[in-house]
């Protein structure tokens, strides 16, 4: 249902799973491994994945603490683009990359899911972007320290607050890795 003209196609979003961002991310195992079922069975349904990718002064280019997760293997065909700010669209070539691939309905999994996450959601569907987020492939670090809740909290209520979120015209939502269909949602 996306505002995006003949823009029928998915594409599955995978953000950030570097190896300094999901270090000490919560339940960092299990959501790494739901990522990478996500992405087998995106290609498998010959659906886009779009892997982004940050740098800062924190993750520098080209750095280990910069890389993919070694779990999470990229293909070349699959386009990569690189990010400086929390929305995934701003200031990259990720809307080009969309626009080339028909692409108007993101599934969105990755980290972390009170800054990147939550941004690149708020941004898609600003964009006129039908906007999924993966339920259960999406973490965060504990930075309750600085007065954050608890990563499960900030994971529950993320989900909670985007399983009904809506905007005119686009659909948002949420939906479990293992109740993700590709070929039920891809238009042909």
């Amino acid at each position: 249902m996306t505002t995006l003209a003949n823009r029928p196609n998915s594409a599955l979003l995978v953000i950030d799973v570097q190896n300094d961002v999901v270090r000490n991310a919560y339940d960092r195992d299990t959501v790494v491994a739901t990522i990478r079922a996500l992405v087998e069975k995106a290609r498998a349904a010959d659906v886009a994945v779009v892997w982004v990718q940050h740098n800062s002064e924190e993750l520098p280019p080209d750095t280990e603490g910069w890389r993919y997760v070694p779990e999470l293997l990229r293909r070349d065909s699959e386009p990569l683009v690189q990010k400086a700010y929390g929305d995934s669209f701003e200031e990259t070539e990720l809307e080009s990359v969309l626009a080339a691939r028909g692409i108007g309905r993101l599934f969105v999994s990755g980290a972390q899911t009170d800054a990147c996450i939550r941004a690149t959601l708020h941004g898609a569907i600003g964009r006129g972007y039908d906007a999924t987020l993966v339920a259960d492939a999406h973490t965060t670090e504990d930075l309750s320290a600085y007065g954050a809740p608890p990563p499960a909290a900030v994971i529950a209520h993320t989900n909670l607050y985007w399983r009904y979120h809506t905007a005119p015209g686009r659909t948002a939502g949420t939906v479990d890795a293992a109740d993700l269909d590709f070929a039920v949602t891809t238009s042909s």
